[in-house]
């Protein structure tokens, strides 16, 4: 694909995605303009530089979004599903909320994203170019409820922890990633005893397909996590 020539919708974001956004990225403005890019530097999502790799597992890649106040990001072009995990905006936190978009898979989409202030834009992506799961077989072991999000791509659990609280030991079939989404302090524990600890808002502990642990909150307020699957 020639991103310098690509002629593709863009969706203006000047708001930086305002907490009262109903569906944050995809809705902060209803009117998406048609503009013919030619001349524009237009990077794909993995190159856009506030778009930071922070682990990548085959096809799968986390993201860590991060755009200071009074910035913008480059245009840049969505090819895969992704799946967002929103920390904050410019306004405050926003606490994990989760949404994705599996339409760039079909139709590769165009933007970029400003961050009017005064806090930072902040959101840790999952974007998988893998074909998407067709079958339900691949769910988890040990886990309680069922899924914020679901599609052919992506599985989202949330879970919350009391102080002194921790889940069961749970094994996921797809490689998944645990990601704090409220103030405290979180445990993130092998079955070999071998433990991650988060101890703030977007901190992310990564687990490999069918490697057992469980999550627990050592601290004295209760906690937030999302557990975000890439299926595969």
């Amino acid at each position: 694909m020639n991103f310098q020539s690509s002629r593709m919708k863009v969706l203006g974001l000047a708001a930086a995605v305002g907490a009262s956004s109903a569906v944050a990225l995809s809705t902060v403005s209803s009117l998406a303009q048609e503009q013919d890019f030619r001349g524009q530097k237009i990077v794909q999502i993995l190159q856009e530089p506030r778009h930071r790799t922070v682990h990548k597992d085959g096809n799968v890649y986390l993201l860590d979004v991060q755009i200071n106040p009074g910035d913008t990001s480059f245009l840049h072009t969505h090819d895969a599903a992704i799946m967002y995990t929103f920390i904050s905006n410019g306004d405050g936190p926003l606490y994990g909320r989760v949404s994705g978009n599996t339409d760039y898979v079909e139709q590769n989409f165009t933007h970029q994203v400003s961050n009017p202030g005064p806090g930072l834009f902040r959101i840790m992506a999952l974007t998988n170019y893998g074909p998407g799961v067709e079958e339900n077989n691949d769910r988890p072991q040990g886990v309680d409820g069922s899924a914020d999000l679901e599609n052919k791509w992506f599985r989202s659990y949330r879970v919350a922890l009391a102080p002194g609280e921790e889940t069961s030991i749970q094994t996921h079939q797809n490689s998944s990633v645990i990601i704090q989404t409220r103030p405290g302090k979180v445990h993130v524990s092998r079955e070999d005893g071998v433990t991650a600890e988060l101890s703030d808002m977007g901190d992310w502990a990564w687990r490999e397909a069918n490697a057992a642990f469980k999550i627990s909150n050592p601290g004295n307020s209760s906690v937030e996590v999302v557990i975000n699957e890439a299926r595969r």
